[in-house]
């Protein structure tokens, strides 16, 4: 009744997306010598990381995997 104006649905949904980029081997490399030299700790023999499966799947989706982890030339390297 009377000149009330008309309720407005508010629709502007935002959708946040986290997106990770890949790694700079620079930069982790540059962050390695500086945890070093601040803790003065490093691994002698340190064993390598493999990541998730389903990470690997998403860097391959993405076009940021370009060599196959099952490549027995590169085996020593994942032991």
């Amino acid at each position: 009744m009377g000149n009330r104006p008309a309720k407005q649905d508010n629709n502007n949904e935002e959708f946040l997306l986290k997106v990770v980029p890949p790694l700079d081997h620079t930069y982790v490399r540059w962050l390695a010598r500086d945890l070093e030299r601040i803790h003065g700790f490093t691994l002698r023999n340190p064993c390598a990381v493999k990541p998730p499966d389903h990470y690997i799947e998403y860097m391959r989706f993405n076009g940021w995997l370009d060599l196959n982890l099952d490549d027995p030339d590169l085996a020593h390297l994942f032991k």
